[in-house]
């Protein structure tokens, strides 16, 4: 009985393991994305900072009490907008003075002609001597040097007044004020703002010899540098909706770094762009090319090299590729696709080489971030 019952258990349980052989593994679920073939632009990528056109330091040009800060930190003032206001008293004192000095002057001018006119009358009635007439001369020349150097006085003394009235040289966002009312200021008090230009702005970024000659290669002129395109991405990946164009090239090569300063230049109509940011540059040039384009997601590195998993009869198989540069979040195939496969870019993790799949088509959206 004992032996019969053993036997039973020894033919269902291999019964069950012929059972189990004959399933064929459940299909993994998996998000593909179609590799597009897709024009291409060749880039190079550089580290670059944004510089303002125009950047003022506001300084005081005369010393006094600072009465008035005119302006709101961090708005944009427009070219002879009142910054700062200084106490002006002892200034339009000043220019008082000068007009009285100059008045007398006039009149002590207006003396020596007349004395002159007078020596030389009598010289000519030979009634007064030569070296009277002489005299006269350079009297009258005296009160003319007078007359000039209290217009000057009184010129300087009206320009210092005009300083105590400090405008805004340029158009711009204005910084915070470094000195408040109330304090003296002068030419020794450092900056107290500063105004910096918004559009466009300046990207600066060193170019070695050997990239800017690839650049040259893809397609852009030496003699016109405007023709490359210039693109800018921020920090977190996003792409600036601005382009801009090569707008200067330096004359000389950095001898300790054998690069070149490139400079561009790129609208800035809504500000994003800041003085002093640091982005990457993105240097466009030559024809768009047609190449295949996948998802960066996509791709699996091991020791041979980079390959991609690609659905084939409903299974997955291992496709090894050479990658090109970057664009954007997707990346150029050089070679190893031909376009048309579709690639396993979500469920990457539970993939292996030959398992079944069942692939749902990703959105674009979707297989590219």
């Amino acid at each position: 009985m004992r032996s019969g019952i053993f036997a039973a258990a020894v033919v269902c349980g291999l019964a069950a393991s012929a059972y189990a052989e004959q399933q064929p593994p459940a299909a993994v679920s998996v998000g593909t994305v179609s590799a597009e073939r897709r024009p291409v632009t060749k880039t190079l990528d550089f580290v670059g900072r944004v510089e303002a056109i125009n950047k003022v330091e506001i300084m005081a040009r005369v010393q006094g009490y600072l009465e008035t800060v005119q302006f709101k930190e961090g708005d944009v003032v427009h070219e002879g907008a009142a910054l700062y206001g200084i106490e002006r008293g002892t200034f339009e004192a000043a220019v008082g003075q000068a007009q009285g000095a100059l008045e007398r002057s006039k009149g002590a001018l207006v003396l020596a002609q007349q004395q002159l006119y007078r020596a030389e009358e009598l010289a000519k009635k030979q009634v007064a001597s030569e070296a009277q007439r002489d005299q006269a001369v350079a009297a009258e020349q005296a009160a003319r040097g007078n007359v000039m150097t209290d217009e000057a006085n009184l010129k300087t003394a009206e320009i210092n007044l005009g300083y105590t009235e400090i405008k805004a040289p340029i158009t711009g966002k204005v910084g915070k004020t470094n000195i408040t009312k109330g304090n003296v200021v002068g030419p020794n008090s450092g900056s107290l703002t500063v105004i910096v230009s918004q559009d466009p702005m300046y990207i600066s970024f060193p170019v070695s010899q050997r990239e800017f000659l690839r650049a040259q290669e893809a397609g852009s002129k030496a003699e016109n540098p405007g023709s490359i395109k210039v693109r800018i991405r921020f920090a977190d990946g996003t792409m600036y909706d601005q382009v801009g164009s090569i707008s200067f090239i330096d004359v000389t090569v950095d001898r300790a770094t054998d690069t070149v300063l490139v400079r561009g230049t790129v609208p800035n109509p809504k500000g994003r762009l800041i003085d002093g940011q640091l982005v990457s540059v993105v240097l466009e040039s030559g024809k768009p090319e047609e190449k295949i384009l996948i998802p960066q997601s996509a791709l699996i590195a091991d020791q041979e090299g980079v390959y991609v998993f690609v659905v084939e009869d409903g299974k997955a198989m291992v496709k090894r590729i050479k990658t090109g540069g970057a664009q954007g979040t997707d990346v150029v195939v050089d070679e190893g696709l031909s376009g048309g496969e579709e690639v396993i870019a979500q469920g990457l993790q539970s993939v292996r080489p030959g398992i079944p799949v069942k692939a749902s088509p990703l959105p674009a959206m979707v297989g590219r971030s």
